[in-house]
């Protein structure tokens, strides 16, 4: 019984070492830039308009461009492995706004010459 407990907690520890070991290479393989985006991605917003300000005081850039940035790299297997759960979270929200551009589409049996 010993021994098996002994090979579980091996066993474990080498997992957790594993984990923390893919980490490390992952934050260093993400670019500084692409690790300020994620940090920016947890904050929270109140204001409308403060996350665009913020984007352009914090990178330099338009919200256009920004978010061109953020969807390549959440699309990262990278991104994933350094913070799942907020690339998770960014995921869902942007299916929800193509379902939701999608339902606004025109239906194929409407015509846009009939909405003129």
């Amino acid at each position: 019984m010993m021994n098996s407990q002994l090979a579980a907690e091996n066993s474990a520890e080498s997992t957790k070492q594993g984990s923390l070991v893919a980490g490390a290479v992952s934050s260093e393989a993400l670019s500084e830039r692409d690790l300020a985006i994620l940090a920016f991605e947890r904050q929270v917003w109140r204001h409308a308009g403060a996350k665009e300000a913020g984007i352009r005081d914090e990178f330099g850039v338009s919200a256009a461009r920004y978010y061109q940035l953020l969807g390549a790299l959440i699309d990262s297997p990278l991104a994933l492995v350094h913070d799942p759960m907020l690339v998770k979270r960014l995921h869902r929200l942007r299916e929800a706004r193509l379902e939701a551009r999608a339902r606004r589409s025109l239906t194929p049996t409407e015509s846009p010459l009939t909405l003129l």
